[in-house]
């Protein structure tokens, strides 16, 4: 293996568009040094950490909280895989509120998600005189509401 890559060697072994490992590197996810011309260069294990990347990205967790886990490394090192479980246990709690989010959408999508939007035949009946709109805005139920612990509310006394 070469002893470093240009960035058109590690878009193609990355399969990362050279786009979005520049983006990477300005927000610090990934270094490159540049040779005298000012092109850049990147380590073999660049490749290990874009999987990392990647792979953080493809479970949902934003690119803030995938900075925070790489700079937690010491000397900034490539991730091996007892980083990765290290790293992803402490995502897991946030991964299960996702799934639990995404399983409650998929399972409510066709009937009133208490958005207060009143333009389903069902939400007459879901979500009477809008009661929804008295815990705030957005998709109540979506956000934890239940329709039953709102009933009897005012949506007038808002």
């Amino acid at each position: 293996m070469p002893t470093s890559l240009t960035i058109g060697q590690l878009e193609r072994r990355s399969g990362v568009s050279a786009s979005a490992l520049r983006f990477y590197e300005r927000k610090g996810l990934l270094g490159a040094e540049r040779t005298a011309s000012g092109h850049r260069r990147y380590p073999p294990d660049a490749l290990r950490r874009i999987a990392f990347i990647r792979t953080a990205q493809r479970v949902g967790i934003p690119l803030a909280d995938v900075k925070e886990a790489l700079d937690s490394l010491p000397g900034g090192r490539t991730p091996t895989a007892k980083d990765w479980a290290r790293v992803s246990a402490t995502w897991r709690a946030e991964l299960d509120d996702r799934i639990h989010a995404l399983t409650a959408l998929r399972d409510d999508l066709s009937s009133c998600i208490g958005c207060g939007c009143l333009s389903l035949t069902t939400c007459r009946l879901s979500n009477p005189g809008d009661v929804a709109a008295t815990r705030g805005s957005g998709p109540r139920y979506l956000l934890g509401d239940r329709p039953a612990d709102l009933v009897g509310e005012d949506p007038a006394a808002g």
